[in-house]
């Protein structure tokens, strides 16, 4: 058993890892989802499930939730905003006098 427990830690140290090293933002959040439920299952065989299932509804959900939603309106708002500087109309010429 205690091969067990270290399989968990070893996994643990190379998804946290995975989630630093990793560039790309969406990546990264999956990594992040991950880690947390390794981390849930660390709780689990630690003997703390109380600790695993709030762990599993922040780690492993909430969070990596929040952060895709955050990601997703502020690609929005920059496509908005470049979709508007398109279509702005050019300054007429000797229309404004200094």
């Amino acid at each position: 058993m205690m091969y067990v427990g270290a399989a968990i830690l070893i996994l643990a140290g190379i998804s946290g890892f995975a989630v630093v090293h990793t560039r790309d933002v969406t990546c990264q959040v999956l990594a992040l989802g991950f880690y947390g439920l390794v981390t849930a299952l660390m709780f689990f065989y630690f003997q703390a499930p109380d600790v695993a299932l709030s762990q599993i509804t922040v780690g492993a959900v909430a969070l990596p939730l929040m952060i895709m939603l955050a990601i997703s309106r502020i690609r929005f708002r920059e496509s908005r905003l470049a979709e508007r500087q398109k279509n702005a109309r050019p300054p007429q010429p000797g229309g404004e006098r200094e």
